[in-house]
């Protein structure tokens, strides 16, 4: 079963390092699920469901915030750089015969 998923299991290598401690860890993911708990506890009591959803969203939008805006980002400009590196090495090359018509 494991040599059937090697491709799948070493696909984060050909991404840049700075990358697979971020792919391996979900971290992230458990933080953000504690804060959304946090604040659910302190309400306690919801009217209805729009008010989590609203609560969830609003949450959520404010890390999509700090991702996008902050100064600290999950990835940064360099190790993005180096991914957008990388995936145009490892592409295939155009064909020209393909574009060629009758």
């Amino acid at each position: 079963m494991l040599e059937a998923a090697e491709a799948d299991l070493t696909g984060f290598a050909a991404l840049p390092r700075e990358h697979w401690q971020k792919v391996w860890s979900n971290n992230p993911i458990e933080r953000l699920n504690r804060e959304i708990k946090r604040r659910a506890d302190v309400v306690q009591i919801f009217p209805d469901r729009d008010s989590v959803t609203r609560l969830i969203g609003a949450v959520l939008h404010e890390q999509h915030e700090e991702w996008q805006y902050g100064e600290r980002r999950y990835l940064s400009d360099v190790s993005m750089r180096k991914l957008l590196h990388t995936l145009h090495e490892t592409a295939e090359p155009a064909r020209p015969d393909l574009y060629l018509t009758a």
